[in-house]
């Protein structure tokens, strides 16, 4: 095994470089295409959030992955490689576990303990599954990260300590409204259908808003989204509506919140169109505007790239809550009692990966050794056949089960010690001495190796189509 991680996350980068370097999905599918065609990598698959960029791949080279991985992130990225480098981490075998692992438990998160990032690791692995990119490593490796991820959840109280960004978000938000009661009977806009975004929608009808407009580039999805708050069985009064993103400007001059979260390269919403939509507030026949002061418009930005202009914090009347004042409340938010239980819980979960990719490196040698002595016997019994051609088939069968028990009985200690060896640190070196000792062919081991890659793959498939 030899996993190597390259990335930049809020703990190593400033917001700025963040949003410049975020990654569309089309990005995404690029840059992976591109790490399995350099030389040093056999399998690749990124991560990206809204708070992290990481490329995982399985090399043969350590500097040599380092220096093409880094290339290629600034490449695909758009951020010069000089400026990106100071901001990049680098971690290698089981550090790289041990990082993934902690990413899916919540605790390298802004907001530590929550949950999104287990979806958006499904995500990262559903990709690298779909373009053939993720071989048994990083499938082993993605799949056991997600076990992990749930079991801190229901093994420790992480979710006390931990809320998802979309909820701190809008906690920030009720904070700088400065009132009792914030969201109570209030008007929200929410731009974005995507997970965030309905996560946001719901958050804010059971805060008691009284109308969501929900404004997506594709219609039918706001539509969708507007549809499941209003349900029955949602548990709220609220009313919602699909809004056309044409008409988002005559939206915003209605509302009191807005919530952004789209994937648009560019800004949606400008200083300018927030200070007209506040120009043109409409105030409500049982409030008294004469009196009102403070925010008029609270906005939640949690887009990366940002949705909203950065220049709205500056306009009188609204509050903007973004990633960047996000990753600053953060870092006084208070840590749980059980972030050390679910510390010791990946660091047990990185040494049983750790030893069950050594003793599976070692299983195609395994294989390919029975599979040797088994093609021995095949001809030492034709060999037998040819001298002894009056052995009738009684004979010919007891015969064959004696040789291949001697040779089972040979085989069964070496191979069950090696492969319990080859389980500890620094047990690689057994599978090398193994194909030494018993001079295999190379050819006969990456055999199979590939007809277990092909089993991954067909597995894989038939889960996705069930």
């Amino acid at each position: 095994m030899s996993l190597l991680v390259v990335g930049l996350s809020h703990r190593s980068a400033p917001v700025s470089v963040l949003e410049r370097a975020a990654l569309t999905p089309q990005a995404r599918a690029a840059l992976v295409h591109d790490v399995l065609a350099a030389e040093p990598a056999t399998e690749a698959a990124v991560l990206a959030t809204c708070n992290r960029i990481e490329l995982y791949a399985d090399v043969d080279k350590f500097h040599a992955g380092v220096a093409e991985l880094s290339t290629l992130l600034a490449r695909h990225t758009g951020v010069g490689l000089d400026e990106l480098t100071p901001h990049l981490y680098v971690h290698y075998e089981d550090r790289a576990v041990h990082h993934l692992f902690s990413v899916a438990c919540g605790l390298d998160s802004m907001v530590v303990g929550e949950g999104q990032i287990l979806g958006q690791i499904k995500d990262a692995l559903a990709l690298g599954q779909e373009l053939h990119t993720a071989g048994r490593l990083l499938n082993d490796l993605f799949q056991q990260a997600l076990r992990v991820g749930k079991r801190a959840h229901s093994e420790t109280g992480i979710d006390k300590a931990g809320q998802s960004l979309v909820t701190f978000g809008l906690e920030q938000l009720a904070r700088g409204a400065e009132v009792t009661g914030w969201a109570a009977g209030k008007r929200a806009l929410v731009i974005g259908a995507g997970s965030m975004s309905s996560l946001a929608a719901a958050t804010l009808a059971r805060a008691g808003v009284a109308h969501v407009a929900v404004a997506n580039r594709t219609l039918e999805r706001a539509e969708r989204l507007a549809q499941i708050l209003t349900e029955p069985g949602a548990g709220t009064k609220v009313t919602a509506g699909a809004v056309e993103m044409s008409l988002l400007h005559e939206e915003l001059a209605l509302a009191d919140i807005v919530v952004s979260c789209t994937g648009a390269t560019g800004l949606v919403l400008t200083a300018e169109a927030v200070t007209a939509a506040l120009a043109g507030t409409v105030c409500p026949v049982d409030a008294d505007c004469a009196e009102a002061s403070g925010v008029r418009l609270a906005l939640l930005d949690l887009a990366m790239p940002r949705d909203i202009d950065a220049a709205v914090h500056g306009i009188d009347g609204a509050h903007l809550v973004d990633i960047e004042a996000l990753a600053e409340a953060s870092a006084d938010a208070p840590m749980a009692a059980d972030v050390d239980q679910v510390r010791t819980i990946v660091s047990d979960e990185v040494a049983a990966f750790g030893a069950a990719q050594r003793a599976a490196h070692i299983t195609p040698t395994v294989v390919a050794l029975r599979t040797m002595a088994a093609d021995v016997v095949a001809g030492e019994i034709a060999r037998l056949d040819g001298r002894l051609p009056g052995l009738d088939d009684k004979q010919r069968a007891e015969i064959t089960q004696t040789v291949r028990r001697v040779v089972d009985k040979l085989l069964h200690a070496p191979t069950v010690r090696v492969k319990e060896l080859a389980s500890t640190p620094g047990g690689a070196g057994y599978a090398d001495a193994l194909r030494e000792l018993f001079d295999l062919d190379p050819q006969a081991v990456a055999a199979v190796s590939r007809a277990d890659s092909t089993r991954l793959a067909t597995e894989n498939n038939a889960r996705e189509s069930a």
